[in-house]
């Protein structure tokens, strides 16, 4: 079974990110969203939230697990059991980034990391960006998936 890991913060959960989970789902079994926590970043939601958003958006896909961690990404896959670990790219400078700790996460533990590139339409759409629409109030529908309740 190929299971992967789907790391990042998801503060919100996107219109990307269930792109990237989409697609991945047509080649990889079952995917682990994985919430990280990073004390250094300032959310907008609470880590619990984003768990419930994203679990209830994925109520009826059995191959999709939603958890959160605070470790290393490669520790996180390690725990749960994931060969492999999938990225989004919107832009060369995400690229230039996820390449350098693809590499460092599979010269420490072999777990290779598989880029899925932003479809056109979606390359503008960011958590911070839709992050900095809800703090001023904005309607964010149109960012986020069909179903979500924030």
């Amino acid at each position: 079974m190929r299971r992967a890991i789907f790391p990042g913060t998801f503060d919100p959960f996107t219109i990307g990110h269930s792109s990237v989970i989409n697609r991945a789902l047509t080649f990889i079994d079952e995917i682990v969203i994985g919430i990280g926590i990073n004390e250094n970043k300032n959310t907008y939601f609470p880590t619990e939230k984003r768990e419930d958003m994203i679990r209830n958006l994925y109520r009826n896909e059995p191959r999709i697990i939603v958890q959160s961690y605070d470790c290393l990404t490669i520790d996180f896959a390690k725990q749960m059991n994931a060969n492999l670990i999938i990225r989004g790219i919107r832009t060369v400078k995400d690229f230039e980034y996820e390449e350098t700790i693809a590499d460092i996460n599979r010269k420490l533990t072999g777990i290779e990391t598989i880029l899925l590139f932003t479809e056109p339409e979606l390359t503008c759409v960011s958590s911070t960006t839709v992050r900095e629409l809800l703090k001023y109030g904005k309607d964010i529908s149109m960012f986020i998936p069909e179903g979500m309740e924030i």
